[in-house]
């Protein structure tokens, strides 16, 4: 799912997101937010080059229960999914820091590099 630029008009519950697979970015905002405006280019050039990450942009606010279960209390904040797990959050991101929690979800998500493998407990 490429960059979505605009929020769902019901946020999804915790749950779901828990029951989600694949890499996903739960980004938390508000459209007046100027920290939130900033960072859509580095999100939309980093969609383009990980096409396999999802992208789920909530409108957060007073009272959003979604945003306070992942304890967001300021914006932008990142929360990068794996199969439904928390790997990564971040609150108001410098480029480089979305960018390095970013590569490092699709590279998990694509898991071992080929002809390496994990090692099993004996």
């Amino acid at each position: 799912m490429p960059y979505v630029p605009t929020c769902p008009e019901q946020e999804p519950l915790r749950a779901e997101l828990e029951r989600s697979r694949g890499p996903l970015l739960v980004e938390f905002g508000a459209s007046w937010c100027p920290y939130c405006q900033a960072i859509q280019p580095v999100l939309e050039r980093l969609f383009v080059e990980h096409p396999q990450v999802e992208h789920l942009k909530i409108a957060d606010g007073k009272g959003r229960r979604l945003g306070r279960s992942f304890g967001v209390k300021l914006w932008p904040n990142l929360v990068f999914l794996l199969d439904g797990q928390v790997r990564a959050q971040l609150a108001r991101p410098t480029d480089a820091e979305i960018t390095s929690a970013f590569q490092a979800l699709a590279a998990a998500a694509a898991g071992p590099p080929l002809g390496v493998h994990p090692r099993r407990p004996a």
